[in-house]
């Protein structure tokens, strides 16, 4: 199972201390509430290492690792420091299920080998975004950059096949953790009244998560990075 290790550790307190610092600045900002969707896109295999599972598994399985794309939902609070900066904590979810067979095994039937290959991230960010044409802009680009600290879950069910002597056999395999890692944000936003802004964002994300070798998995780590594109409703008071 994989543990917390000495980044995610330093990155907690960093955070902890970022808050400590700005309390008070927090205290007399603007808030914005954000509620967000869209595609997130996992690395895909020609920027895998060679001992990611995903990567390993195609030596013998079949599948495509674009099919791990998939709809991602999230919410964020923020809080405007100044007329040009605003930072803030959110959370997305994830999750994905691949069907997969085996390239060149099929059971005595004549049927397909199946699994099913589950992915799940939920991410907790701490985001810093800044506005060069200020908040109050009727057009407010931005660009931003955080920490991200994904907590997963990577599971292969179905059927198997032992190569030792050929034997199929049901099996369950999961391991999961928390892995941290860089986050980096750019995107638009327009006021539509008020209170109410609408916007597109662009994230990116970079973690490997290390597996339970115990588990027997093709590949000793997963890749967690990636790409989402995102589409943004916002409250501002």
């Amino acid at each position: 199972m994989s543990r917390p290790n000495d980044r995610l550790r330093v990155s907690v307190v960093a955070a902890l201390v970022a808050v400590a610092v700005l309390a008070p600045a927090v205290a007399r900002a603007d808030q914005v509430f954000t509620v967000n969707m869209g595609y997130f896109m996992l690395r895909g295999e020609d920027g895998r290492s060679e001992n990611d599972v995903l990567w390993r598994n195609l030596d013998f399985l079949w599948y495509d690792i674009d099919e791990f794309n998939g709809f991602t939902i999230g919410g964020e609070w923020a809080f405007g420091i100044g007329d040009y900066l605003e930072v803030g904590g959110g959370i997305g979810y994830y999750k994905q299920t691949v069907p997969s067979v085996y390239a060149d095994v099929i059971d005595e039937d004549g049927t397909e080998i199946y699994q099913e290959l589950r992915l799940r991230i939920v991410p907790y960010t701490a985001i810093a975004r800044f506005f060069p044409l200020t908040r109050n802009a009727p057009v407010q680009p931005y660009i931003g950059a955080g920490v991200g600290f994904f907590s997963w879950r990577y599971s292969e069910t179905g059927e198997f096949v032992d190569f030792s002597d050929g034997a199929i056999f049901r099996g369950n395999y999961e391991d999961e953790g928390t892995e941290v890692g860089p986050v980096v944000v750019g995107g638009v936003r327009f006021p539509v009244g008020p209170a109410i802004l609408l916007g597109g964002e662009f994230r990116y994300q970079d973690a490997t998560a290390d597996l339970d070798e115990s588990q027997g998995f093709a590949g000793t780590e997963i890749d967690l990075g990636g790409y989402t594109w995102l589409a943004t409703f916002q409250i501002r008071f």
